[in-house]
């Protein structure tokens, strides 16, 4: 096993822990992690093999959850299906923008997602909210937003997705994480598929990834039931981490701009 291959199975373990234990975020450093520890030079491949082991580690994540109970079924799959089409869109624009341009856009979104890390709350929320139809209006609308957002940078979009579904149905935090992963999963596959057909996927490096993420993934789940709580403390101590990486993303791809 070289370094490639190790560096692979390190970056899928670390992205499948954040994931498991926050239901999104982990997923914001895949593309860095393939581009700047793997080796991979086209960020387009790096996002197509991205899409592809993150949403093969949420649905497997999501196996944990729902067999703890975390899951609420209606609200995620009516979120997930309308996000499908916006993940679609994102991602056949994405393909068509520049390589280094999309990583310094992807660098200044991982800035939003740690900002909105920082000023996350702790919601309660209702851990027996039953879907309606005015939640299910609200659920389409933003798992559009959503989908097209995480298609276009082909990261699973917990990070988005938690927060949205809470607004958008006002479940419990530990449900919100749960459920978002049908969505990381589905809108990661859509992304996945759009750029396998251009041939944009590294399937190797994604069968390693997706090695490291499953068991990272069942060490973050484990976790995060555990620490309920204090998810609030250890995510502002991410988003620290996630400010770090965001900085290195924006230097690099800004030298790559200017040459």
């Amino acid at each position: 096993m070289g370094w490639t291959d190790l560096a692979s199975l390190g970056s899928g373990g670390l992205v499948g822990f954040a994931l498991g234990l926050f239901g999104g975020g982990g997923s914001i450093l895949a593309v860095p992690l393939l581009v700047y520890a793997v080796g991979i030079k086209d960020a387009h491949v790096a996002i197509g093999t991205s899409a592809l082991a993150v949403s093969v580690n949420a649905f497997a994540n999501l196996t944990s959850h729902a067999q703890a109970g975390t899951v609420k079924w209606p609200c995620a799959i009516v979120f997930a299906l309308a996000g499908i089409a916006g993940a679609a869109l994102g991602a056949t624009l994405g393909r068509h923008v520049d390589g280094q341009h999309l990583l310094f856009l992807f660098g200044i979104v991982m800035l939003i997602v740690a900002a909105g890390m920082f000023g996350r709350r702790a919601a309660g929320g209702d851990p027996l909210v039953h879907i309606d139809r005015g939640i299910a209006v609200r659920l389409v609308g933003t798992g559009l937003v959503v989908g097209f957002l995480s298609g276009f940078f082909g990261i699973g979009g917990g990070f988005l997705i938690v927060p949205a579904i809470m607004l958008g149905s006002g479940m419990a935090t530990i449900n919100a994480v749960g459920s978002s992963l049908v969505s990381v999963g589905v809108f990661g596959l859509t992304t996945a598929i759009t750029y396998a057909a251009a041939g944009m996927v590294d399937w190797r490096v994604a069968g390693i990834f997706i090695l490291g993420g499953i068991a990272g993934g069942l060490a973050g789940v484990k976790l995060s039931v555990r620490l309920a709580q204090k998810r609030g403390l250890l995510a502002k101590a991410f988003a620290v981490a996630v400010v770090f990486v965001a900085a290195f993303v924006l230097w690099k791809s800004s030298a790559g701009i200017l040459r």
